[in-house]
C-alpha cells in the first residue's frame, strides 16, 4: 500500500524545525483541550515532504490513531477534482467553458432570475443572458446553498428540500433537475456565490462522457495519478482506517460524534460539490498533478496552460471574493485579497489577506476542517486533515497558514 513518509530534512527544504514544532504542538494543544480529535498536516517543498506529523485519535471512543493512511471525508475539496475532469473533456474538445449549461443539461434552458419578493410571492424575470461553463467552475452561476440564510433564494432552496443540497433520496440527475426549477439568485457572472455550482458541472461530466461521476473519476484521474483510497465509497479494509466525523457541541464544551456522508456502499448522489473521501496520500498526489501543472510522474492529465488557467483569478477586473461576493453571505475578512480560478481559491493580493500567503497560492477547504494549498511563489504545498464540522468560524486555517508561513526560511 502507497504511503506518506518525510522526504528531505526540514533545513534541506528551506523550513525552519523549531517553526514546525511550533506548528505542531499548537494543534496538539487543540486535541489536549478536545476541540479536535487529531490530525495529519504535511508540508512539502518542490513536492518533497518535509514535514508530516500525527497525532490524536481518528476513533476517540476506540482510541484508534491518526495515521498516515487514515482516511478522510475531504467534503468541497472534491470540487478541485470535478473541476480538473471537466478541464480533461475540455482538452478534448468535447467541452467549452462557454458552452451554455442548457446545451448539456437542457432543464436550464428556460432559468429565470430573482426579482423580488420572497416565498409564493417570489417575482422572477428571465435570464438576460444563458449560464455557462465557466459560471459555474467560478461560483459566478447564480446558484446558491440552502444553508445561508440571507436571501429569498436560500429559503426556496430550503423548501425545496435542498438543506444537504440533495432532495431525499434523489441521484445527481434528479437534484439537478430541482436546482433547474428555482431562480437564480443574480445575472449570470455577475457576483461570486459559492453555492451548488459544482454539482451541476458533475452532472455536465457524466452527460458528456457518457459515465457515472464516480467512474470517471476513478478511470480518469485517480487510477492514473496512483490515488488508491480516493472515491465515494470505502470498502471494508478503508472502513477500518477511516475517521470518525465529528461536530462542536452547541454548549461549546466540546465535540461530539455527528453523521457523515454515507460511503460505505455506493451513494445515489454522486457529488462533484462535496462526495469524496480520501487519504492525506491521495491529496498529495493531486496536489502535486497541480503544483506540476498537469502531469506527475510521466502521466499528463491537463497541459500547463490549462492548469495556469484553472489557478489564475477568473473574477472580473482582478475582483476578490469580498468585493464581488453575494452580500451579506461573503462580506467577510477571509475573503478580502482572494480570487478564485475555476474551482480554487487564488491570493491576488497578499497584503490584504487575513493570513500570510503568497501571490498565487491556490487550494480549498473542505467543511470538516480539511484543506490544501500550493504557493508557487514558494514552490510550497501544505494539507491538513482533520474531522470537524465547526458550528461557526474558526482559526485553524489562519493559524496553519500563520505557523507555517513563520517556517519557511528562504
Amino acid at each position: 500500500m502507497a504511503q506518506l513518509r518525510q522526504e528531505v530534512d526540514p533545513g534541506e527544504a528551506g523550513l525552519d524545525p523549531k517553526a514546525l514544532d511550533r506548528l505542531d504542538q499548537h494543534f496538539a494543544h487543540h486535541v489536549d483541550e478536545g476541540r479536535l480529535p487529531g490530525f495529519l498536516v504535511l508540508v512539502a517543498r518542490s513536492g518533497r515532504v518535509a514535514h508530516l506529523t500525527t497525532h490524536g485519535h481518528r476513533d476517540l471512543a476506540a482510541a484508534t490513531p491518526v495515521e498516515p493512511d487514515t482516511l478522510w471525508r475531504i467534503y468541497s475539496m472534491t470540487k478541485p477534482v470535478t473541476s480538473v475532469a471537466a478541464l480533461m473533456l475540455m482538452e478534448e474538445g468535447r467541452l467549452s467553458l462557454d458552452d451554455p449549461v442548457a446545451r448539456h443539461l437542457p432543464a436550464f434552458a428556460d432559468a429565470r432570475v430573482y426579482d423580488s419578493g420572497s416565498g409564493t410571492g417570489t417575482v422572477t424575470r428571465p435570464a438576460a443572458r444563458p449560464m455557462l461553463v465557466r459560471h459555474l467552475m467560478t461560483h459566478t452561476a447564480g446558484l446558491t446553498f440552502a444553508f445561508y440564510h440571507s436571501h429569498p433564494v436560500d429559503a426556496l432552496y430550503r423548501e425545496a428540500g435542498l438543506e444537504s443540497s440533495v432532495p431525499p433520496g434523489a441521484d445527481l440527475a434528479e437534484t439537478i433537475d430541482v436546482y433547474a426549477s428555482l431562480p437564480l439568485q443574480f445575472e449570470p457572472g455577475t457576483q461570486w456565490n459559492y453555492s451548488v455550482a459544482s454539482n451541476v458541472l458533475g452532472r455536465i461530466i457524466e452527460v458528456v462522457s457518457g459515465r457515472p461521476l464516480d467512474e470517471f473519476f476513478a478511470e480518469r484521474i485517480f487510477g492514473p495519478l496512483g490515488m488508491p483510497d480516493a472515491g465515494f465509497e470505502v470498502d471494508g479494509e478503508q472502513a477500518l482506517r477511516l475517521a470518525e466525523l465529528y461536530g462542536e457541541k452547541e454548549d461549546g464544551s466540546g465535540i461530539e460524534p455527528v453523521p457523515g456522508l454515507p460511503l460505505r456502499g455506493r451513494p445515489r448522489f454522486l457529488s462533484g460539490s462535496g462526495g469524496m473521501v480520501a487519504g492525506a496520500y491521495d491529496v498529495h498526489r493531486f496536489t502535486e498533478l497541480l503544483r506540476r501543472r498537469g502531469e506527475l510522474d510521466g502521466t499528463r492529465l491537463l497541459t500547463p496552460e490549462t492548469v495556469g488557467l484553472m489557478t489564475s483569478n477568473q473574477l472580473p477586473g482582478g475582483a476578490d471574493l469580498r468585493s464581488f461576493g453575494s452580500r451579506p453571505a461573503h462580506d467577510e475578512p477571509g475573503n478580502e485579497g482572494v480570487g478564485f480560478g475555476l474551482g480554487v481559491s487564488v491570493v491576488v493580493d497578499p497584503a490584504r489577506t487575513v493570513a500570510p500567503a503568497g501571490l498565487g497560492t491556490y487550494g480549498w477547504t473542505g467543511v470538516a476542517t480539511t484543506t490544501f494549498w500550493v504557493d508557487p511563489g514558494r514552490d510550497l504545498s501544505v494539507q491538513f486533515m482533520t474531522q470537524v464540522r465547526p458550528r461557526g468560524t474558526h482559526t485553524v486555517f489562519r493559524d496553519l497558514k500563520r505557523l507555517v508561513h513563520e517556517a519557511v526560511t528562504d
